[in-house]
Parts: C-alpha cells; sequence; structure tokens
C-alpha cells in the first residue's frame, strides 16, 4: 500500500505563504489571549471564565472551615418537611442555589416551587411554608464533627387558597 503523498511547500505552487502584516496580527492576538489568560489567572474570578480560573477548582478549602449545605425545603401543616431540592420541582440545585439573591430579594418566587412541586404530586398534603435553609457543618481536619446549625434563609408563607 503506497504512502500518501504529502505537499512540500518549496515546490508545491498551491502553498500559501503568511504576509509580514498577516504574521503580526497573530502574533498580536496570540499575545492579547495569553495577557488575558495572565491577568484571569491572577486576578479573575468565575465570571471572567475563560479567562478567570473556577475558584472551586483551583482553590482549597479550610479543613478547619464550616462546609455549608443549601436546601429548600416545604413545609406541612403538621410541621413535616418535604424536599423540594434536585428534581422534585424541576430545577436544578446548582440552577437553583445561582438564583438565590433573587429568591432572597423577592420570596414570593418560593411559591413557584411549591407550585410545582405540588403539580408533580398531586397527593402531596397540603403545603404551608418554603424555606431556603442552609446548614453548617462543623469540620475539623477535613472530618465532620457531627455538630451542625441550621439556618433559614428565607421563608415564604404560602396563601390558604380556601380550598
Amino acid at each position: 500500500m503506497p504512502l500518501p503523498t504529502v505537499a512540500d511547500p518549496r515546490t508545491d505552487a498551491e502553498t500559501l505563504r503568511l504576509t509580514p502584516a498577516g504574521r503580526a496580527w497573530r502574533l498580536l492576538a496570540s499575545g492579547v489571549v495569553l495577557a488575558l489568560l495572565l491577568a484571569g489567572s491572577l486576578w479573575g474570578d468565575d465570571d471572567e471564565f475563560p479567562f478567570g480560573p473556577f475558584r472551586m477548582y483551583s482553590t482549597r478549602a479550610d479543613p478547619n472551615a464550616p462546609v455549608v449545605s443549601t436546601r429548600t425545603v416545604a413545609l406541612t401543616a403538621e410541621g413535616e418537611e418535604l424536599k423540594l431540592s434536585g428534581g422534585e420541582v424541576g430545577l436544578r440545585r446548582a440552577e437553583f442555589e445561582g438564583q438565590l439573591d433573587r429568591v432572597q430579594e423577592d420570596p414570593a418566587l418560593l411559591g413557584l416551587l411549591a407550585d410545582a412541586y405540588v403539580e408533580r404530586h398531586p397527593q402531596a398534603p397540603d403545603l404551608v411554608a418554603v424555606q431556603v435553609v442552609q446548614r453548617r457543618y462543623e469540620l475539623v481536619d477535613g472530618r465532620q464533627t457531627g455538630r451542625f446549625t441550621d439556618r433559614v434563609l428565607v421563608e415564604y408563607v404560602l396563601e390558604d387558597d380556601g380550598a
């Protein structure tokens, strides 16, 4: 089986050479991209990606600092907590946490989560409130101590529809 032929730039008439101006533009563009990557690596944050690093991958957490876990729960009249995180309402956790500032400004948005839950779980008990709760797990040397604290960040009391 014969080997494929490779074009020889010295003898191939179809070879196009880059002009000096073209080389200068490519060198300038490469320099700008490299400068942005360097500046982003030194001073950038997640919002500047791909020129800034993802902090979750580029930094190390303090092994003695608490770990924070955010969850969303609905409360029934009996005080039972129903999980509204994950696939229970059709919204991924990261998507919800990305909107947390917006939810804190307008707690009525939690009512939409309750509506989505009831739509997906028609046999669920009546809901009276929705809460966003942050749990802080205490760590020592990167291991859980078994101690944690819960803090309600946002609460929305659902209106009684009279049914």
